[in-house]
């Protein structure tokens, strides 16, 4: 039986609802702006991929043509009734809907519906909530959420101090002390940007300090559920969560790898993107974010048996160009495109996709691969390694005889042509081939 009834008052809305939560996915499809057209299937069943990701029950899903949008529910009476028409049906405790909704009509949606309404942002923000791991990840969701709900009579932020996991959107106390809520959530919010400030300036230190090493870095970026920790797990030997999930990992995390003429670089697996990426997580994790801006190289997961891959593709570069990785005159480091999932695809779309990466894309930046199988993973890592060492020249260097730490690093990363003593002082003149980047790495030695 579902947990609330109808005939109570919205306000009235207080009971718990947990993993298993019977809800209905609602995509409204405004035609008035342009509509979603043929995208609005693929973007309906990844909204209800983002509840299942949070262990809701769909029990209902469908799209909604909105031809003017109501400015107190965003739906007309006649969608709503049928909203509420499933719900009874379905005996369902939720509404999802998979957009974006004021705080008025929330709030309204939930008085002529009589059950817990969210939107897409609210969505979004409680998986993260749920899975951040860190306590920089938790900081960063728990500053996104705050700002979310700042403008927002929501009853689960009553009383700040009560420690509020996953589903907070789900429960809560009653609605009460607004004004003290409100000026709660900005003090909270105050402390939460001093902290991730101290923690950009930490990152950014070590950033710096990854950059002054000998190593170049390799970013991996994509939409969620693109295969990019399975990518990562493939090539590291590492154990990172990796689930046919959406978000199923937040937090950045960095292993070496080793690549061919490259005795070593640095892997690194980022959040994944999606559309409509709340603003304020883009704004709370940007900290995490700015790490694909000091990687050397940059690929870009795609799953490319996903209907939706071209857009998918889209917004992944409107966030990277948000972040400055690419701006008008193209991207500021290389990017290659890991055309993963390969293996899904039927021959006749694999030819069709082979002669797209013959004549339409730049040459030697898109690799067909399966993360899972390990197909074409070999070739993603000779196409890194020819990145990473392109451009290479032969260059003479004095070194220190006594300065075996540099003499080594030469021997690790560049071809050495030939030692020379140099007459009358302590060191060699060392002929080596290697590359811009890694003579800026020598340097900073």
């Amino acid at each position: 039986m579902s947990t609330f009834e109808f005939g109570r008052n919205a306000g009235d809305l207080e009971g718990e609802v947990t993993r298993g939560a019977r809800a209905i996915v609602v995509l409204p499809d405004i035609r008035q702006r342009g509509g979603l057209g043929e995208d609005a299937e693929a973007r309906l069943e990844e909204g209800q991929g983002l509840a299942r990701a949070i262990g809701i029950e769909v029990v209902d899903a469908f799209i909604v043509p909105i031809r003017a949008v109501r400015p107190g529910t965003l739906f007309g009476e006649g969608q709503v009734e049928r909203l509420a028409i499933s719900i009874a049906q379905n005996e369902a405790e939720l509404v999802i809907v998979d957009g974006s909704l004021s705080a008025i009509q929330q709030r309204n949606l939930e008085d002529k519906l009589k059950r817990k309404v969210i939107d897409r942002t609210g969505l979004i923000l409680e998986i993260f909530g749920e899975r951040a791991a860190t306590a920089e990840g938790r900081l960063q969701v728990e500053l996104a959420h705050l700002d979310y709900q700042a403008g927002r009579l929501v009853r689960s932020w009553t009383h700040l101090e009560r420690q509020r996991g996953g589903f907070g959107f789900l429960g809560g106390p009653g609605e009460t002390q607004i004004e003290a809520d409100r000026r709660m959530i900005r003090n909270r919010m105050g402390r939460l940007r001093r902290e991730l400030e101290q923690v950009r300036r930490t990152r950014g230190l070590h950033r710096e300090r990854r950059q002054r090493a000998p190593w170049p870095i390799i970013a991996l970026v994509g939409y969620t559920n693109a295969g990019k920790s399975t990518l990562f797990n493939r090539l590291t030997g590492a154990d990172v969560m990796a689930q046919d999930l959406l978000f199923a990992t937040l937090d950045p995390t960095m292993r070496a790898i080793r690549l061919p003429g490259v005795e070593k670089a640095i892997l690194s697996d980022t959040v994944g993107f999606i559309s409509d990426l709340p603003t304020q997580l883009v704004a709370a994790f940007r900290a995490t974010l700015e790490e694909v801006t000091a990687a050397d190289v940059i690929v870009h997961v795609r799953d490319i048996s996903n209907p939706a891959t071209a857009q998918q593709k889209a917004e992944v570069e409107e966030i990277l160009a948000d972040l400055g990785v690419i701006g008008e005159e193209g991207a500021s480091v290389p990017i290659i495109e890991a055309w993963n999932k390969w293996d899904l695809l039927s021959d006749e779309d694999k030819a069709l996709r082979a002669d797209i990466i013959a004549h339409g894309v730049p040459e030697n930046r898109v690799v067909p691969i399966s993360a899972m199988t390990g197909e074409g993973t070999d070739a993603l890592l000779e196409v890194l390694s020819d990145i990473l060492t392109g451009g290479a020249q032969v260059l003479e260097l004095t070194v220190p005889m006594a300065d075996g730490q540099r003499l080594a690093w030469l021997h690790a990363h560049g071809e050495v042509l030939g030692e020379q003593p140099i007459e009358g002082e302590n060191a060699l003149r060392v002929s080596v081939r290697m590359s811009p980047a890694d003579l800026g790495r020598f340097t900073r030695l």
